[in-house]
């Protein structure tokens, strides 16, 4: 019997969950949000910082969708750096440093704020499955909750273990309790899990810092916010500062190695690539005298550092010694110490590209528990999941988003075909067309198609509008421009003497140009917001390349849509190799896009495959 009943659910409130909430009752869904403690909604777990190269990305991708975590991040920014400024803007990935709670509280207040939410204290031991769908979910202390769709944001806590040294427990993070009710209903259910690892550096005394003695590392004087909704920072700006590791520390962590649970063999499952521990930087990077560690301040008035760059799963009194070998940290204090984390994540191929699981309709995950790392990543297949829950609640059909219009369609896609062996973080190398997803232009890309599904509210799609008209009228203006090769020299621009007259566009692309040139010639773009001026700057640059892959994706995108009919891996196609048969038959993509992204799929296989599709049609 249940004792209330939502459109919704969504289980865990870190990033994934808190998106996933939002996303869905903005669509009118009641929906539940159901945590272990209302107070540790929107805590950040890990470091007190938020966007980056493509993590920045996904930032504004989600905030254009009128997603929280871009505004909620700028309430709470104490400093802002625009990471790859010297790069092309297609790599520049906005990134603050986040005043820790600030931000809980500000994301608190927000969900608050969202008439369709309600926030519910509990542990979900169960999942309710009703005539092959999951119909709710039932807590711990027997409580049941009915709906029409579930959404999992578990994050570490699903059959979480905290491992330092050689003491283990179950854990979510450090003093909360991992969700190991759910862990092993989801393992009766068969569903493929695996084991992944993340971990975390200790936590110093700010007081215990000699500041003196290290780099001061300032943010950007003319900050570029994560929102496009944002005007300039909340919040006072503060430094964060750069020390390193050095011999001393490199030979206390190798003569300790035995005593790490990650090379003592207590760890099984597997970590982090591009965010390693700093024993692996040690043994890893043995060649290397030194690595950076950035000391940052957990916010305004907390009186803790996150030492970034030192995650660790020694014992505390490694933990001191090594510290204690850093410049400035002599007499470093370690408040809580570093740990290493391991928990259950599901093997992302049984997801469709909505992120619903394939064996058990109404159930959608988002997050870690897709096998990625990093509150950026959370939050875009969050807002995908809970856009999705809402629309299965209401009856509509579910919507995916293509590699080719945003970097949370690269992810989704990268984590649906292939999964990921290892912990999934975004670059920006990934997105084969990242010439036309940038950080400035996730607005223009992905606003719409959000009002268009009900996404966006009143003050966002303004605030849309108002750019949309801005830069159409500012790039008519470029358009009129017309300048002789004399004229551009007069102006110290040298382009070829061919009589050609180039435009706004050509002056900004140029490496002699840019806005100085382009301000004296149509003094009224001065006047323009920086981030419009910034996005009509990309185009210039890009706008050769943008046309040519605008061009292939298309071509790209309406031959993906070719179906393939079920029963087409059993069918014996010659020159097709046992290999791609074996995966055709585990994998059954329903289209050629899907096929595509198998693992080990060839030209030469795929077109096999196509023509067969291709006959299948017409018969």
């Amino acid at each position: 019997m249940f004792h209330v009943k939502h459109d919704v659910i969504v289980v865990g409130a870190g990033h994934a969950g808190c998106e996933a909430a939002a996303a869905s009752a903005r669509l009118g869904a009641s929906t539940a949000l159901v945590t272990l403690a209302a107070e540790a909604v929107g805590r950040l777990s890990c470091n007190p910082a938020m966007g980056g190269i493509g993590k920045g990305h996904l930032v504004r991708e989600v905030d254009a969708l009128d997603g929280v975590i871009g505004r909620v991040s700028d309430l709470a920014g104490i400093q802002y750096r625009l990471l790859n400024r010297s790069r092309g803007p297609a790599v520049r990935g906005p990134r603050a440093q986040i005043d820790r709670a600030a931000y809980a509280a500000s994301m608190q207040r927000e969900l608050a704020g969202i008439t369709a939410l309600s926030i519910i204290e509990g542990e979900v031991a169960d999942l309710v499955v009703s005539d092959g769908r999951v119909a709710g979910v039932t807590l711990a202390d027997g409580r049941s909750i009915q709906a029409a769709a579930v959404v999992l944001t578990t994050g570490t806590f699903l059959g979480g273990v905290i491992h330092l040294g050689d003491r283990t427990w179950p854990a979510g993070r450090m003093g909360e309790a991992a969700a190991t009710a759910l862990a092993t209903r989801l393992r009766a259910l068969g569903l493929p899990l695996k084991r992944l690892k993340t971990g975390t550096p200790p936590r110093l005394a700010a007081a215990s810092i000699d500041w003196d003695a290290l780099v001061e590392q300032p943010g950007d004087a003319e900050p570029v916010m994560l929102s496009a909704m944002s005007v300039r920072p909340a919040l006072e700006q503060r430094p964060c500062h750069v020390s390193a590791t050095n011999a001393e520390t490199h030979a206390i962590i190798r003569a300790n190695l035995e005593r790490s649970a990650m090379y003592g063999g207590g760890i099984t499952g597997v970590g982090p690539r591009y965010c390693p521990s700093i024993e692996d930087k040690v043994v890893r990077f043995a060649d290397r005298a030194s690595h950076q560690v950035f000391l940052e301040p957990e916010g305004l008035t907390s009186h803790l550092v996150y030492p970034n760059g030192i995650s660790t799963s020694l014992p505390q009194d490694v933990q001191i010694a090594f510290v204690r070998t850093m410049a400035g940290c002599g007499k470093a204090e370690i408040v809580q110490p570093g740990y290493a984390i391991e928990y259950d994540a599901i093997d992302a191929r049984a997801l469709a590209p909505s992120l619903e699981l394939r064996a058990l309709p109404g159930l959608f995950l988002a997050g870690q528990i897709n096998g990625t790392t990093g509150y950026e990543e959370a939050a875009g297949q969050g807002l995908l999941a809970g856009l999705n829950a809402g629309r299965l609640a209401g009856g509509s059909d579910c919507v995916t988003m293509d590699r080719d219009t945003s970097y949370i369609g690269v992810m989704v896609d990268d984590l649906v075909s292939n999964g990921a062996d290892e912990p999934y973080r975004m670059f920006t190398s990934r997105a084969e067309n990242r010439l036309m997803l940038r950080a400035d232009n996730a607005t223009e890309r992905l606003t719409p198609w959000g009002d268009a599904l009900g996404l966006v509210g009143p003050a966002r799609r303004a605030h849309h509008a108002a750019m949309v008209e801005a830069k159409a009228h500012a790039a008519e203006a470029l358009r009129g421009l017309a300048v002789s090769p004399t004229e551009a020299a007069a102006f110290g621009v040298a382009v070829n003497r061919d009589g050609r007259r180039r435009d706004g566009f050509a002056l900004l692309a140029h490496p002699g140009g840019g806005w100085g040139i382009v301000d004296r010639l149509a003094p009224q773009l001065a006047m323009l917001p920086r981030d419009v001026r910034d996005s009509l700057e990309a185009d210039a640059l890009y706008r050769t390349f943008t046309d040519r892959q605008r061009s292939i994706a298309e071509e790209t995108r309406v031959a993906d849509r070719l179906p393939i009919p079920p029963d087409l891996a059993e069918v014996a196609i010659p020159g097709l190799s046992n290999e791609l048969r074996q995966k055709l038959l585990a994998r059954r993509p329903a289209t050629i896009g899907e096929a595509r992204r198998i693992s080990g799929m060839t030209p030469a296989g795929l077109a096999l495959i196509a023509a067969h599709a291709r006959r299948a049609a017409l018969a």
